[in-house]
């Protein structure tokens, strides 16, 4: 596989500092609990987390769609659940990239059923390209219209989340 580079490192920063900004003004009064999917989106939500002025709880679910394939399966497979109560409380999903939509769709559906007072998403990438269900990114880190992407989080079978930058995969 070859590597195109579309979002440098630089830019990244930048992007998830403004993010933080405006996360904090929407939340500056009230609770937050931010809500980190893993395994993609650990990188985001660790440099997100620091670029807030305020302090929100902090809690880790795992879902995935993927596996070890470039496409989703249509399945999503929820492995790891939330520790803390979210009832009563503002909740800020924070996801790598919304893709098809099922996975933090079906996401969103499950914390919504445990009666928090808002759910929110963030994802550092809003893809389009093969959009299934109709999803609301409240706070999107870059909009991409198409392309299989790795880095900063983001893989292929495992590979590539390392990179510091965020980059198209070609296949040779």
């Amino acid at each position: 596989m070859k590597l195109k580079e579309i979002f440098k490192p630089d830019l990244i920063q930048n992007r998830v500092r403004e993010l933080g900004e405006e996360i904090s003004r929407d939340f500056q009064d009230r609770s937050l609990v931010a809500v980190c999917v893993l395994k993609g989106a650990f990188i985001f939500y660790a440099d997100l987390i620091r670029s807030l002025s305020i302090e929100p709880e902090m809690d880790f679910v795992r879902m995935s769609s993927y596996a070890d394939r470039t496409s989703s399966s249509g399945k999503v497979i929820f492995s790891k659940d939330m520790e803390i109560s979210i009832k009563g409380k503002n909740v800020l999903i924070v996801e790598d990239i919304v893709d098809t939509g099922r996975s933090v769709s079906y996401l969103r559906r499950v914390l919504e059923g445990r009666d928090p007072e808002s759910v929110r998403l963030c994802a550092l990438i809003d893809k389009h390209e093969r959009r299934e269900v109709q999803v609301k990114v409240d706070y999107a880190g870059f909009v991409l219209k198409k392309g299989f992407i790795v880095g900063y989080g983001l893989d292929c079978a495992e590979r590539y989340r390392k990179l510091p930058g965020i980059y198209t995969l070609i296949p040779e």
